[in-house]
């Protein structure tokens, strides 16, 4: 004890000068948005470089697991053009156009999960991409099963995510499949398997297993993509809206790979609606 008090009185004007040379950084960093954004980004290409190793480490340990998750999406493309060739012409027609309009109106591109977190209140993932990707905040982030969350800051090669477990930052529009009654889709902070869907008219169809969907609400997600389904539901305090548990398709505990989505026209859209 003797020895560090020494050291302390030794080097008492250095420890001095360098207390107050980091407080001034901080006080730099928050109070003006071009350093705060410098600091942002190079904590995400250091913090990226370190768990881009460590995942690299723990992928191989995990490659049947996800082998097997790979092949189970393969599955479901293949039942999913096995079924479009035996529908109807007139059925045909309709999903040309609406994959027209997918194809117009967003691009997709894939990405791997390197750091995932589901088992605090507001949960952040890391991806391996970023802006040289062309990866922007506000863009959405899905699997073939479900919504992940949403792009919150990129730096050149990585990018964080809002997971859709988190409590603060994530609100996400989203619905009933079978009708257009929508809502706000949040999380209570408890199970990770299990979301919140609030603000479901009282005169909406609802029964336990029902599929909720994005509901295409807003300028990040398109119309349909899966969530999860109703495990149970009831009544909010004024008895206006339904309070409804969803039971994800995703598990929020072993993601890797996902597919970013950019909205190509949500300029546009934010332009219209900011006016």
């Amino acid at each position: 004890m003797q020895q560090i008090i020494n050291f302390i009185l030794r080097n008492k004007n250095f420890l001095l000068f360098f207390l107050l040379f980091s407080v001034s950084v901080v006080f730099t960093i928050q109070s003006h948005s071009y350093h705060k954004s410098k600091f942002i980004n190079s904590a995400n290409f250091f913090s990226g470089g370190i768990y881009s190793s460590i995942n690299n480490i723990s992928e191989y340990f995990s490659l049947k697991s996800q082998n097997e998750i790979l092949a189970e999406e393969n599955n479901t493309l293949r039942e999913l053009l096995h079924n479009n060739h035996l529908e109807s012409e007139s059925n045909i027609d309709s999903i040309i156009k609406r994959t027209h309009f997918f194809n117009e109106s967003f691009r997709f591109s894939n990405a791997k999960i390197i750091k995932n977190s589901y088992s605090k209140t507001d949960n952040i993932l890391l991806i391996n991409k970023g802006k040289n990707d062309s990866i922007q905040e506000d863009f959405g982030v899905i699997t073939s099963k479900g919504i992940v969350g949403i792009i919150d800051k990129s730096s050149a090669r990585y990018a964080t995510v809002i997971s859709i477990l988190n409590m603060s930052n994530s609100s996400i529009s989203a619905g009933l499949k079978q009708t257009s009654h929508f809502g706000s889709l949040k999380w209570d902070g408890n199970n990770p398997e299990l979301i919140q869907l609030i603000d479901i008219p009282i005169n909406a169809p609802v029964k336990q297993g029902d599929t909720i969907v994005t509901s295409g609400q807003s300028s990040i997600f398109p119309k349909g993509i899966p969530i999860g389904t109703i495990e149970s539901y009831k009544n909010d305090a004024a008895e206006n809206f339904y309070e409804i548990n969803v039971n994800l398709f995703n598990d929020m505990t072993n993601l890797e790979h996902v597919y970013i989505i950019e909205n190509r026209h949500r300029a546009e859209i934010n332009n219209l609606i900011n006016e």
